[in-house]
């Protein structure tokens, strides 16, 4: 049962707030949102103009679960078996809820969120569909063969219940009960999962319930009806036909009906009469709004898929509500899993708005360019509309805001500009929506070329010796406005990240300089970011150092030149020992290369590899037996890749010479 009042407070709120919007310019809506209801079913909803809240009914639960007008759950009233039908009071200060399992009317305090009252109308009536007529509340009650209506009169010192109101005995069981404020003496009914449905409008003027229309519907499986804000027509939601009936209270003739889908399942007027419809469809939109007098819907909704199958989440029945001011409907769907969301959506008496936008897809820097576009919606906008526009570039990221542009009648709009930096420039239009049609934008990219400018760096592929200082320069050239380079130095091996050394603006000459301590091969970089009108550049520089590399040759019994070279001298049966100082590193081997002199030249006597230990040392005894008579030479080396890395780059140490003797 789907009624909603408002008090004269929250009516006069709702006129004004529409003064204000035709006055002045909409503010942008808030986006819809979801929560999910900590709900095992759902009976009914209403929501609270004056508190902001909604209200729904959990009759599995037996419980109300109250949200904010965000969906948030703020608060829960336990303890009501099988709660169904709820019907709020005219000033908002009472929400009266049909107990079933209690065989009562529960009062509830709308501010406190606590139960104020319970009203009991008779073993085993299970009432379930309360709504306010007549100075009463009436509701819908019995189990099956037993439905009826009855009263609950709270005018007086004492509650006073009456049952049988309806002496046609129409009901099978306990009918859906819906009013209005605008026609106070009129309470229409519904016989809900009935074939074929079954309607009655009661005149409740002198106190008791005087049918004065009944109609065997062409329809089946009702799930809920709706009064007009006049009182003039009911709506109605049966699962067939596949489109929302309309009635003339008066004798119950049909209306215009409002075209939807298949499986109707829930209605609820606004008190300015738009009609918000509502179908269980997986795969069609769920929701149908349409504006008085109107059967083309202003705007449908269709939910996503939360659940596991292919269809979307459903409305579940007698399920939807409008804010008194019609700023949010609220519809409770399920998914394939049974987990119950409230959807607040916004905008929904708003026809939806889209904007398309054409800019040129090249232009030239500093030329003037046009941009085209169009606002679509249903109907008109008014006179004078206008929607913003945005230039978004590499000099104003967060955008910069050009003249707005006046919208044609028919939505469209042009405007021209000059970019005023290269690189991709983007247009963005966005109208903030009117009182007929929901906030929108739209954009459309430009690629404008910038000039390419000169970016330099030093020492590539130079080789330095373990240690070196080495001052790498960048070197800039011409630029728009930015004149900061980065300089970022990788050396080689996976333990050592690129870190950035220096950055900063290039001196007069255009550049900037960094010093690198050359222990290993490096790759040097230079970034230059870009500016409005210059692009942006890498470029790099690989360079080169050597490992420190020494030899000490010892047990030799003298040293003595041959020639000009000193020579270590051994008797035969000594033993060598070199040891090897390196550079260290994990799993480093250095080569040790022996060579012997023949006949005036040198000739490779053998190598090997030997690994450092971590303190770079590595000893070799040379074994015998030594020939005598022999000119010898040794050196150690590291060769980059075969010295079990590739950090440095190949280093040779000097050649010891030594001689055998008897």
């Amino acid at each position: 049962m789907h009624t909603r009042r408002l008090s004269t407070a929250t009516t006069l709120a709702v006129l004004f707030s529409s003064v204000v919007l035709v006055g002045g310019a909409a503010d942008p809506a808030a986006a819809d949102s979801s929560k999910i209801l900590p709900a095992a079913s759902v009976g009914n909803v209403v929501a609270d103009g004056v508190h902001q809240r909604v209200f729904i009914s959990d009759p599995t639960g037996g419980k109300v679960l109250v949200t904010d007008y965000s969906g948030t759950v703020v608060g829960t009233i336990p303890s009501l078996p099988g709660v169904t039908g709820l019907e709020l009071s005219t000033d908002s200060g009472t929400l009266y809820a049909g107990v079933r399992g209690a065989d009562a009317i529960a009062a509830i305090d709308t501010s406190a969120l606590v139960e104020s009252a319970r009203y009991a109308t008779g073993q085993n009536t299970d009432p379930a569909y309360p709504a306010l007529a007549g100075g009463k509340l009436w509701f819908g009650y019995g189990a099956a063969a037993e439905g009826n209506i009855g009263s609950l009169d709270l005018s007086g010192a004492e509650p006073v219940v009456t049952l049988d109101q309806d002496p046609n005995r129409t009901w099978y069981s306990a009918p859906t009960l819906a009013s209005t404020p605008g026609a106070p003496n009129t309470l229409a009914a519904g016989i809900e999962g009935q074939s074929p449905t079954e309607l009655a409008v009661y005149d409740v003027s002198s106190g008791t319930a005087a049918r004065t229309a009944y109609l065997r519907a062409d329809a089946s499986n009702m799930h809920d009806l709706a009064l007009t804000p006049d009182g003039q027509q009911v709506v109605v939601a049966s699962g067939a036909p596949y489109y929302h009936q309309v009635y003339r209270t008066s004798d119950l003739t049909a209306g215009t009906n409002y075209p939807s889908d298949a499986y109707p399942n829930a209605v609820d007027i606004a008190p300015d009469g738009t009609v918000a419809a509502g179908i269980d469809g997986w795969y069609e939109p769920d929701v149908y709004v349409y504006k008085p007098g109107t059967t083309a819907p202003v705007r449908t909704y269709d939910f996503p898929n939360t659940g596991n199958t292919t269809g979307s989440d459903t409305l579940m029945p007698s399920a939807l509500a409008w804010a008194p001011d019609t700023s949010r409907l609220f519809a409770v769907t399920e998914n394939s899993a049974g987990v119950r969301s409230l959807r607040v959506l916004t905008d929904a008496v708003k026809s939806v708005s889209t904007v398309t936008v054409a800019a040129p897809s090249k232009s030239t820097l500093g030329k003037k360019l046009t941009v085209t576009g169009k606002v679509t919606s249903k109907g008109a906008f008014p006179a004078g509309a206008r929607a913003t526009v945005t230039r978004t570039d590499i000099e104003s990221p967060k955008g910069k805001a050009l003249a707005p542009v006046t919208l044609k009648s028919d939505g469209g709009f042009s405007f021209t500009d000059t970019p005023t930096a290269g690189g991709q420039v983007t247009y963005k239009v966005s109208y903030a929506g009117d009182p007929l049609h929901s906030a929108a934008s739209g954009s459309d990219k430009v690629a404008v070329p910038r000039t390419v400018t000169t970016l330099t760096l030093n020492h590539n592929k130079a080789l330095y010796a373990y240690g070196t200082d080495v001052s790498f320069t960048a070197h800039l050239g011409r630029t728009y406005k930015n004149r900061t380079v980065e300089l970022w130095v990788d050396p080689f091996g996976s333990d050592k990240p690129k870190k950035l050394v220096k950055t900063g603006k290039v001196n007069s000459s255009g550049n900037l300089s960094a010093t690198v301590d050359m222990t290993r091969d490096a790759t040097v970089t230079a970034v230059f970011a870009g500016d409005g009108k210059y692009t942006s550049k890498t470029v790099t520089s690989t360079a080169y150092a050597g490992v420190k590399v020494s030899t000490s040759v010892s047990k030799q019994y003298k040293t003595a030149k041959i020639g000009s070279t000193s020579y270590a001298y051994f008797h035969k049966t000594t033993d060598p020992v070199f040891t090897t100082t390196m550079t260290y590193y994990k799993n480093r081997s250095q080569k040790l290369n022996l060579e012997i002199y023949y006949q005036g030249k040198w000739y490779d006597a053998g190598s090997d590899y030997f690994a450092l230990g971590t303190d770079g040392k590595s000893v070799v005894t040379l074994t015998g037996p030594h020939d005598t008579g022999y000119r010898m030479r040794m050196r150690a080396s590291y060769v980059n890749g075969s010295s079990g890395d590739t950090v440095n780059s190949t280093t040779h140490g000097a050649w010891k010479y030594f001689y055998f003797t008897k």
